[in-house]
């Protein structure tokens, strides 16, 4: 379930990362990102608290993240 302005998607290869988890959950200011034993983890509470910072983007590897602005009909942030 998205945030009313913010979605983030996550790329399914990296979602079991424990130690990618770990980098993003470090990263984000605004702990939108959980390391959980599973991998990584989105607290979907915390979408909307985004400020575009795209630390989340630099961090993992082109294409495992992006950052989707639902208030500008879908516009993407994401590293290629």
């Amino acid at each position: 379930m998205p945030g009313l302005f913010i979605d983030v998607e996550l790329d399914d290869a990296i979602r079991g990362d424990a130690e990618l988890a770990k980098k993003l959950e470090e990263v984000c200011p605004v702990d939108i990102f959980a390391a959980a034993p599973t991998g990584v983890e989105l607290r979907e509470g915390q979408l909307d608290e985004c400020v575009l910072c795209e630390l989340c983007l630099e961090a993992a590897p082109p294409g495992a993240v992006r950052v989707v602005k639902l208030y500008e009909d879908g516009a993407a942030l994401e590293r290629s």
